[in-house]
């Protein structure tokens, strides 16, 4: 196959593999560790008076798609960050492929092995599709004049590799958000990384595009790339993810794969309370209009 300017690991992403769910055969990738690909030791953040991130422990496997979960504040992007280099930890060490490292910047992580998906995309708008996945990372004729011919070939081979139906020549701003977002997947993936982190990255897409991201994760995984996945969605987690690691508050609550809890527990685990009775509340009768009304107000001015 054709890889990507930058070169590629992208025989990870063109084998067979299902469109949902984590394999289970013994001898795949995921049962053959020999130790975690990222390993965060100890992590902890704090932002003025708030601890962001409170002595946490996390380790991503190769083979594993790792779901990290926690209510809004529990402290999961800022881990993200600082995996990727765009937060530095106040403490903690992080450790990849047995090594510990220390990353000053996104890209020193990028170059080391580590790519994100943010919900947050950072594509350039007034850019192609091309020009935006290989963006830093342009063919070069002689070393010197851009390459614009080869990146557009190379890029729609790698599209189609992809299954991505995406002109590689067409404007970011001319896309549907949903593309947009399967563009910020495919700039990720086409970059020589060994683990790939996801930050909700269904929260654009249609229920097509989902699928065909879970095929994409699930190829990753049976090719050996260590794959942590952020979600609010509860279903996603079980759907697609082998492990599940709950925070809250900054603090690591529970790590267990997801085979040995349910929807019930997992909320649990995330808000810190019973919530057998509580997960579908059923709905307070809405109030009669003919009520007493809680605010007047007449006659109401203000200068201007």
């Amino acid at each position: 196959m054709t890889c990507p300017p930058s070169g590629c690991r992208s025989d990870r992403l063109t084998g067979s593999s299902s469109t949902r769910g984590p394999t289970t055969d013994p001898g795949s990738a995921a049962s053959n560790r020999s130790g975690p690909t990222l390993e965060l030791r100890g992590i902890r953040k704090r932002f003025g008076v708030v601890q962001a991130v409170d002595g946490v422990d996390l380790e991503l496997h190769a083979g594993e798609v790792h779901a990290l979960v926690g209510e809004n504040g529990a402290g999961k992007s800022t881990l993200i960050q600082i995996a990727a280099g765009g937060y530095q930890a106040d403490a903690g060490t992080i450790v990849l492929r047995g090594q510990e490292v220390r990353f000053a910047t996104p890209a020193q992580a990028e170059a080391a092995g580590i790519s994100v998906v943010y919900q947050e995309l950072s594509l350039v708008p007034d850019l192609d599709v091309a020009e935006n996945i290989y963006l830093h990372r342009e063919p070069r004729r002689a070393g010197i004049f851009l390459d614009n011919a080869q990146m557009h070939r190379v890029c729609a081979t790698f599209l189609q590799e992809l299954g991505l139906d995406i002109d590689p020549r067409a404007s970011v701003s001319l896309l549907s958000v949903a593309q947009r977002q399967l563009v910020e997947i495919a700039k990720a993936l086409s970059r020589e990384a060994d683990v790939v982190i996801f930050d909700e990255p269904t929260a654009s897409l249609g229920s097509v595009e989902e699928e065909h991201l879970f095929g994409l994760i699930g190829r990753l995984r049976d090719h050996g790339v260590a794959v942590m996945y952020v979600s609010h969605r509860l279903d996603e987690i079980f759907a697609i993810c082998d492990t599940v690691t709950v925070l809250k508050d900054g603090k690591h609550v529970t790590t267990v794969a997801t085979a040995e809890i349910d929807h019930v527990g997992l909320v649990e685990s995330m808000v810190g309370r019973d919530m057998s009775g509580d997960l579908y509340p059923p709905r307070r009768p809405a109030p009669r209009r003919e009520a007493a009304p809680l605010l007047r107000v007449q006659g109401a001015s203000s200068p201007g």
